[in-house]
């Protein structure tokens, strides 16, 4: 492979007339400037100089070899460009990860700041469940993920994972429900009464089940409803009560009311999952503590 330096300092020669020219203009001695051609010779396998007067001119091959170092100087500077664009946040592309409750409440202004303060950044966020969203991030397909999690889960190597936000659930009563004019509800009181599922099986799931089995139930799922605004509509005409987590409580359905939920209270724990290796990107950074500032914590 022919060593781009060198071809530079041939480069230099050629436009400075002569090795002496280009020696001064370089910052080298004349002998260092003769040793480089005579490797990129050896590379070559070419007379890439010949003498012109007191001076040099190129050989075909010489000529033809400056043209590419030419594209090839420019296309490096156009490298380091970018590199420096991409260091200070000026430039790249950022891809992350969310499910659907943070999207307003938390992710929206965050990527708001980091627009703002990044306007030369692409930035690419996607709904995804918890389970993909971190395979994502392990395979390098995103940058960032928000995430519910247990404490309990195992990290993966090169993986960052940083504590976001307690999310407590809330129970959904319709109006005019014995409890509803209670400010806070046992939530072994709620272990008769028909129940409206609010989350799929998975990670937001599993604080709400567990916390009724330490209340000494298990709840009586009459209808499910993978989506807060339909479980609220559910509960709102009757069909039984829910939990919701309270950022999916941002719209209120009229025929509701909301009250918290005690011994135990059910949280779903939401942490930010991250490539060590995407902390070098400034928008990055940006965004983790516009998220962290969204939480108000």
């Amino acid at each position: 492979m022919l060593d781009v330096r060198r071809m530079q300092v041939l480069r230099a020669v050629i436009t400075s007339g002569s090795v002496t020219a280009a020696a001064a203009h370089l910052g080298y001695t004349p002998s260092a400037i003769s040793q480089q051609i005579s490797a990129l010779e050896k590379e070559t396998g070419m007379t890439l100089l010949r003498r012109a007067g007191r001076g040099v001119a190129p050989t075909a091959a010489g000529l033809l070899l400056t043209r590419y170092t030419a594209v090839i100087s420019q296309h490096l500077a156009e490298a380091e460009t970018a590199l420096a664009d991409l260091r200070a946040g000026r430039a790249g592309r950022l891809a992350l990860r969310y499910f659907a409750s943070v999207g307003p409440t938390l992710l929206a202004p965050a990527l708001a700041r980091v627009r703002h303060e990044h306007p030369g950044v692409a930035i690419d966020p996607k709904l995804a469940d918890p389970d993909e969203a971190l395979s994502e991030v392990d395979r390098g397909d995103a940058d960032l993920a928000v995430v519910v999690r247990r404490p309990t889960e195992a990290h993966h190597q090169g993986i960052r994972v940083i504590h976001l936000l307690d999310d407590a659930y809330q129970a959904v009563l319709p109006v005019g429900h014995p409890l509803a004019a209670e400010r806070v509800v046992d939530l072994a009181d709620l272990a008769g009464e028909p129940w409206v599922g609010s989350e799929p099986p998975g990670p937001c799931l599993a604080p709400v089940i567990d916390a009724c089995a330490a209340a000494g139930f298990s709840p009586d799922f009459v209808a499910q409803s993978e989506d807060y605004a339909t479980a609220q509509g559910f509960v709102a005409a009757g069909l039984g009560v829910s939990l919701v987590p309270r950022l999916g409580l941002s719209a209120r359905h009229p025929g509701v009311v909301i009250r918290r939920v005690r011994r135990p209270e059910p949280i779903r724990t939401i942490h930010v999952v991250i490539r060590e290796s995407s902390l070098e990107q400034p928008a990055l950074r940006t965004l983790l503590d516009a998220l962290r500032d969204s939480t108000g914590q």
